[in-house]
Order: C-alpha cells, then sequence, then structure tokens
C-alpha cells in the first residue's frame, strides 16, 4: 500500500495493530558527504529520564530494549537511516520518541530529498512526510511518536537547531560531555598501556583492577571514559551501565534469553551520567607483508585454501565458515555486517550449522550470528548459497518458522544474487511468515565491500585481524571459492541484444524485462565496487516514482532500452564535481561515460577553459569536450586533443560565457553474456574506472569567491576604524 502524506504540524494515529515500526529519515547531499546520523530520544515530559534515553551511533539501543538504532543504508534515492521502535516495550511513562538527526557540516537547509517515512512490523509503508523548509539548522527533529489515550500516533515537527548533536541532547535533558576526554592517542602512554592491559584482562571498571589506587583517581576516570569510547575493548559496558561478555567468557546457552555478566562486574550506580556525541575514532592497519621468503616462487601460505574445493555442497560450507571465522574474529569487520541487518551494536559471537527440532524434524541453517548488547539479544539465521546454487523458498521459510517459534530477530540469506533494488529480496515468501521476524538478503559482492572498506578505510584493531581480513577478502577474490561479484546479464541477453542491433527491439518482447532487471542488479554492483574502491558511499539517484516502485523501475529500463536500444544510469560519487552517467548503447556496441561541471562564474572564457584544461592533465585524448553558454542553446564539441593544441576552438563567441563543460569518453561494448574477454559487464566496469580515474578523480569545483560587503560599508567601517 502507498504510504499517507502529512504536512508539517499533522499527525496521524497508526493502526491499532502496529507493535512495532521502523521510522526511515532520508535525505539526498548534491554537494559532498556529509556525516549524517540519525537518533531516537525516549521523553517523558519533554526530558530524557536519564542519558540512556538518548540512541544514537555511539549508544546504539534503549537500555530497555524497545528503540534501536539500525544505521545507514544506501537506496537509488539517496542516503537514509533507520530506526527501530518496539512499541510493546515502550516504558509506561515515556510518552514520545523523538526521532531526529545530526550534521557533521553544512547545514540541513544544503540538503535535497529530507523526508520521514514510518514502515509497518511487515516493512508496509504507513505515513510519508517530506521535509522543504530546511534552511541553517545542523539538528533536526523529523518527527514524532506519541501516545495519547493508549494509542500511538505519529506527528511532523520538522524544527531544527544551529547547535548541532550536542545541542539538540542538551535541550531534551542529555547530559553531554565532549571537552573533558583526550583522544586516546593523547593520554600518556604507560598509563594507556596500563589501562588497556587490565580491562583486557578482567573486562570490569578500572577502578577494581590492581594499581589503580595509584593513579590520579580525575585522570583515571578521563582514561576510562576513552577507552570505553576509542579503545573499545571487548565491549564491557552497555548503555545502561551493565556489564556484556567478553571474548573467552562463558557465553550463555543458545536457548539462554539473557546473557550473563562476567563476575565482579561494578554496579550500573559507578557509571559516569554523561554521554559523548562525539564520533568514535579507528585505527588503520595493513596486514604483513612476508619478508624472508627466498624468491618469488615462495608462495604464502593461505588462512583459508581454496585447494580441493569439490562439490557445490563443500564449495558453500567453506565459505560459510570463513565468514563466520572471520567475523567472530575481526571485529570491525563483523560490526559493519551486523549493522546493515539491523543488530544493536554489541559482542558478536557466530555459530555454524546449528541444529533445531521443528514438527518433529532437525532444520539445519548454515549459521547462526548472535549479538549481545547488555540485557539485549540479538539472533540471526543464515542461509548461504555460493557458485549458481539458488536460494529456495522452502528452505527460507522452514528457517523463518524457527525464528519466530524461538523469538529470534532475523533470517538473512547471502547468495551471489544482487537485489535489484536496497531492502528488496530474490526469494518471495508467504507474507505471514514475517510478520513477527524479519527477512534481509546479502549478496557476497557486498560481504567483499564490507571486508574491503573496513580493511582499506575504516580499519582494525590488531595487525592479525589486518591480515586475516585480508586473508579473507584474498579467499572471496578466488574464483573457486564460489563467492562472486556480478558477471552474467542471463540467458535473454544476446537476444535482446541482437534485436536492439537489427532495430527490431519492442518493449513487447518477453525477453527485455529479464536484461532491464540484469542491468539494475548491474547498477547497484557498479556502486558497490566504487564504493569499496573509494572509501565513499556512492549511490545511484532515482526519481522519488521510481525509488519505491519495482515494477515502475523495470518498466522505465524496459522503456529505454526498447525505444532507444539504451541502457543508462546516473551515479553520485560523494566529492566528485558532478553525477556521473553511464549509456550503453546497445545498438551501437558503445559504452559511453559522461560527468558535467560548472563552468567558474568570473573570468574571461578563455580563463574558464584554460582552467578545465589544467584539470585534464591525466585524461586521454578521446575525451569529448562540450561547452555551453549562456543564453545559447547550441554547443561547441571537440576532442580533448584538438582542444589541448588550440583552446580557442571551444569558444565560439567571446563575448557569451561559459556556463558548464560537460566531459564525455566512448569505448567499445562487450557482446557477450559472461566472462572477462569481450564481454559486457567487463566492458562496463573498465569503462567506468578508466573515465573516473583519468577525468573525474581530477576535477575539482572552482572555489566560489566569499560574499563582498558594497564599498560604502567598508569605507564607513574603515573611517570609524579610523576614529577608535
Amino acid at each position: 500500500m502507498d504510504a499517507r502524506s502529512i504536512t508539517k504540524g499533522a499527525n496521524l494515529e497508526l493502526p491499532t495493530d502496529t507493535t512495532g515500526l521502523q521510522i526511515v529519515v532520508g535525505w539526498q547531499d548534491s554537494e559532498n558527504e556529509r556525516a549524517i546520523d540519525a537518533s531516537a530520544l525516549l521523553l517523558a515530559g519533554r526530558k530524557v529520564r536519564s542519558d540512556a534515553d538518548f540512541v544514537f551511533y555511539n549508544q546504539p539501543t534503549s537500555a530497555d530494549g524497545s528503540v534501536r538504532h539500525l544505521g545507514a543504508s544506501v537506496t537509488e534515492g539517496g542516503v537514509e537511516e533507520r530506526i527501530a521502535v518496539d512499541l510493546e516495550s515502550v516504558p509506561g511513562d515515556v510518552d514520545t520518541i523523538a526521532i531526529a538527526a545530526s550534521l557533521d557540516r553544512g547545514s540541513f537547509g544544503e540538503l535535497s530529498g529530507m523526508h520521514l517515512v514510518a514502515l509497518d512490523d511487515g516493512g508496509a509503508p504507513i505515513v510519508r512526510y517530506d521535509i522543504t523548509d530546511a534552511t541553517v539548522e545542523t539538528a533536526f527533529v523529523f518527527g514524532e511518536v506519541y501516545r495519547r489515550n493508549g494509542a500511538w500516533k505519529l506527528r511532523a515537527v520538522g524544527q531544527g537547531w544551529d547547535t548541532g548533536l550536542a545541542g539538540l541532547a542538551t535541550d531534551f535533558g542529555v547530559s553531554v560531555d565532549d571537552e573533558s576526554a583526550p583522544d586516546a592517542a593523547d593520554l600518556p602512554a604507560p598509563i594507556l598501556d596500563e589501562t588497556t592491559s587490565v580491562l583486557e584482562e578482567t573486562g570490569t571498571e578500572l577502578l577494581d583492577a590492581p594499581g589503580a589506587d595509584d593513579m590520579d583517581a580525575e585522570l583515571l576516570d578521563e582514561t576510562t571514559s576513552v577507552l570505553e569510547e576509542a579503545v573499545d575493548v571487548g565491549d564491557f559496558v552497555d548503555d545502561a551501565g551493565a556489564d556484556a561478555a567478553m571474548p573467552g567468557e562463558p557465553e550463555p546457552p543458545l536457548e539462554e534469553p539473557v546473557p550473563v555478566a562476567p563476575a565482579g562486574a561494578a554496579p550500573a550506580a559507578s557509571r559516569a551520567k554523561t554521554v559523548r556525541t562525539r564520533q568514535p575514532r579507528t585505527t588503520r592497519i595493513m596486514p604483513p607483508v612476508p619478508a624472508l621468503a627466498g624468491g618469488t616462487n615462495w608462495p604464502a601460505a593461505r588462512l583459508f585454501s581454496v585447494a580441493g574445493v569439490g562439490a557445490a555442497e563443500e564449495q558453500e560450507k567453506r565459505a560459510t565458515s570463513a565468514l563466520l571465522a572471520t567475523m567472530y574474529a575481526v571485529r570491525p569487520f563483523a560490526r559493519g555486517i551486523v549493522a546493515r541487518l539491523g543488530a544493536p551494536a554489541g559482542t558478536v559471537e557466530t555459530f555454524a550449522e546449528v541444529q533445531f527440532e521443528l514438527a518433529d524434524r532437525k532444520v539445519i541453517p548454515d549459521g547462526v550470528i548472535r549479538v549481545a548488547r547488555g540485557s539485549r539479544l540479538w539472533t540471526c539465521l543464515l542461509e548461504v548459497k555460493t557458485g549458481t546454487s539458488q536460494l529456495r523458498r522452502d528452505q527460507v521459510e522452514k528457517y523463518l518458522d524457527v525464528a519466530r517459534i524461538r523469538g529470534y530477530d532475523v533470517v538473512v540469506t547471502l547468495s551471489n544474487e544482487i537485489a535489484p533494488g536496497a531492502g528488496e529480496h530474490p526469494v518471495d515468501v508467504d507474507k505471514r511468515k514475517i510478520r513477527k521476524v524479519g527477512m534481509l538478503h546479502l549478496s557476497w559482492a557486498e560481504v567483499l565491500q564490507e571486508a574491503r572498506m573496513v580493511l582499506t578505510h575504516r580499519g582494525v584493531e590488531t595487525p592479525v585481524q589486518a591480515w586475516i581480513l585480508a586473508e579473507f577478502i584474498k579467499y572471496l577474490e578466488h574464483p573457486r571459492s564460489g563467492a562472486s561479484g556480478f558477471d552474467d546479464m542471463g540467458a535473454a541477453w544476446a537476444t535482446v541484444r541482437d534485436a536492439a542491433v537489427a532495430g527490431t527491439l519492442r518493449a513487447a518482447d518477453r525477453k527485455v524485462p529479464a536484461v532491464a532487471d540484469a542491468w539494475l542488479r548491474l547498477v547497484r554492483f557498479l556502486c558497490l565496487h566504487l564504493t569499496a574502491e573509494l572509501g565513499v558511499t556512492v549511490t545511484s539517484p532515482l526519481p522519488r516514482r521510481l525509488a519505491v516502485d519495482p515494477a515502475a523501475r523495470q518498466a522505465a529500463v524496459v522503456s529505454k532500452l526498447a525505444v532507444d536500444g539504451v541502457l543508462d544510469a546516473t551515479l553520485k560519487i560523494p566529492g566528485a564535481a558532478g553525477l556521473v552517467t553511464l549509456a550503453a548503447d546497445v545498438g551501437r556496441g558503445q559504452v559511453k561515460v559522461s560527468v558535467q561541471v560548472a563552468a567558474p562564474k568570473e573570468g574571461s572564457s578563455q580563463r574558464r577553459v584554460s582552467w578545465l584544461l589544467r584539470q585534464l592533465d591525466k585524461a586521454p585524448n578521446d575525451v569529448v569536450v562540450e561547452v555551453g553558454f549562456t543564453g545559447r542553446t547550441e554547443t561547441t564539441c571537440e576532442r580533448l586533443g584538438d582542444a589541448r593544441a588550440r583552446p580557442a576552438v571551444l569558444i565560439v563567441d567571446r563575448a557569451l560565457d561559459i556556463t558548464t563543460f560537460k566531459l564525455s569518453r566512448s569505448t567499445p561494448m562487450g557482446a557477450r553474456r559472461s566472462g572477462v574477454r569481450g564481454a559486457f559487464v567487463h566492458s562496463v566496469i573498465t569503462a567506468l574506472d578508466a573515465f573516473y580515474g583519468t577525468v573525474v578523480q581530477g576535477l575539482k569545483p572552482w572555489p566560489s569567491p566569499a560574499p563582498q560587503l558594497p564599498e560604502e560599508t567598508v569605507s564607513e567601517a574603515a573611517a570609524l576604524d579610523d576614529l577608535t
């Protein structure tokens, strides 16, 4: 069903059978990548009852577990963050849950497409609020879920602050302390070494540790707080003050609903009463490189070996074991994976082939993932496929039944199939089975992207973790692992391609939708590929109508392919000078990649052309430069090699202002459905990488000058300054 749209100040009563919500906060950022973080505040009388009622990236779960911060995800329409609310678990004295977001730089007025959408238990949209009047705010309350006369309602608020996340939290009664504690890297080395060692060995409060009495109490408090945030040893403190089990501590049995705190845990009352809104720092450590080899023919031993991989079942088990073991050993990677699945931040443990009973039958999922965060225990059942093996509906539904009976949170499928859109699942199941249990899908391409992001861009904690993660990446990248990206356009490709070349392709042809679907999957894979390579979140923005409607999205691709013989997409790369456009002209056998940038707003035409050419020193001569002018529909268009030799060929009239430069490059399109040599997918990836590396990444927007005061104002100020 379609979400009901409401405006600022309006409210809507939620359906009476609604027991849980997912609140989606979304936006588009056309200028630069900004850190935008959603948060929620549990309010009683417009104030939090304690700092534990503030749910955000540093404190992702409320003390009672009723509200959870699920993290960010990428959609074709932009970026979104999700907050989960279990309405049945919200404490009775909490009357309002405020849904907010904050910026690390810039203001919300610089964003577009800001919206809030509330989804019911089954993921169906209930209500949508689009925000169009944001200005200078750096923190913003999108909406409120509140209780009136026993019924839950949602109100569109649209109110902001210019004091950021800390200011928002303070106004709602949260005690914020981001100033007193130094970074861990700034602490004296002996103190850092001593406290880290104590925490790793005991998992208890530093005040209880041997030798603590000899340390300055104030410095000790600051050191403990910093280590809880930055060193993050063992996840031993939850947001309510209770200790979670350290790695190596006895975990509760699989059927036990609540994890047991380690002996000697300090009481909650001894915890600090302030919240840190500063983002935690990460350490980037690269894997060690062997230096004692006797020659180039000495191959390094592999942690995850592909030697002897036989049948599909063995391939699947090896890949599953490698994934689960790496998650257990490399905490930042595990957190990245479970965050995609809506799990709280906490201690992650993994298990393989756990047996369950279901109607007198044994049901054995490929894996179980559990996350402990204070009193909250999150559980996921994992079904894995490798190679060309397809997910089966009957298997997935059995795992959904097990999860429902045992009160587990989600069933996750993992295969080489890439869903066409974020949040979509390749398997249709009985909708009744996902009323109480979530069902999500991951592709091996997403797992590989997360591993590469953590190792290269986010960082791990130790050299050993870096080595393990690097070995896991090498394993996944080997063809025999059974984990692949996107490399096959499907059985319908050859027929559709030939019809496009012949000019006989029609939208009604039965095989066209299959190719359109494959193209959408390829575009999503390209976003994952560039995200892992660049370390920023690359998206493919779409009009709202297409972003929320998979059928309409496929129909648009079918129409474009049938009418023009073209498959196209737009990619938004944070920090790039403009949107990157990709067009595969199937009829002509060409792949064209383009970017359009704004020309400087001052200077002569010659100066503006020179500004562009200076930035294209690495671009090949066959790049085409198209120049747009003010008040003129016609453009000039020349090859870059010719423009380098004679820049004046791009200037039609020196009296006309140059407004835009469009840069494009066309390369031959591969015709084969799969493989590398002569394959369509490989030719598209190669064209995109080459154009970005030689053209786009060298472009920088023209820096606009600071706004100018009128000359008379400057003169008056100077005169007054002389008098004083």
